[in-house]
């Protein structure tokens, strides 16, 4: 697809509908998969190719009568954090903010409100955070953890890895 397809909407200003194309665009750059158990709710392969979503989070929240996907907001917060780790050397937990920000804009561009997301994702965060690791792709990018220092989380993913 040519890049100028991906634009369908102009502003130089601060845009719902641009961040729309911008989500939309990084959704179609990534390889999804909901197969495995992911600390933090979701990670990325090493090479950049692959971004994993926990297998126990709900594709959808309910918001105004419609059901709304998830995957699309994560997918975009995974892809600027490993751009940012990957491309300009960044600690984790800059390039999170940063990613995190992006993730909360397009969230609310989409006309869901930041905290009705959050509660959804905050719910399934600890559940998963304390989950038994039985499934974790071999590839799955370690940096977070290591930038945090989560080592007995290391060693379980480590442990648990195929």
């Amino acid at each position: 697809m040519k890049l100028a397809a991906e634009v369908h909407h102009n502003s130089e200003d601060i845009s719902d509908l641009v961040l729309s194309d911008v989500v939309a665009a990084l959704h179609r750059r990534a390889r999804v998969s909901h197969e495995f158990d992911i600390p933090y709710i979701a990670g990325y392969s090493s090479d950049a190719t692959s971004i994993y979503i926990d297998r126990h989070l709900p594709r959808t929240i309910r918001w105004q009568g419609k059901d709304v996907r998830l995957e699309p907001f994560l997918v975009c917060h995974e892809i600027v954090e490993k751009a940012l780790l990957d491309e300009l050397g960044l600690h984790y937990l800059h390039a999170h903010q940063i990613a995190l920000r992006v993730e909360r804009d397009a969230v609310r561009g989409a006309g869901l409100t930041w905290r009705r997301y959050q509660s959804v994702i905050k719910k399934h965060e600890k559940a998963i955070d304390e989950e038994r690791l039985r499934n974790v792709p071999a590839d799955l990018d370690l940096t977070p953890y290591k930038d945090l220092k989560d080592y007995p989380l290391l060693r379980r993913l480590i442990g648990s890895s195929r």
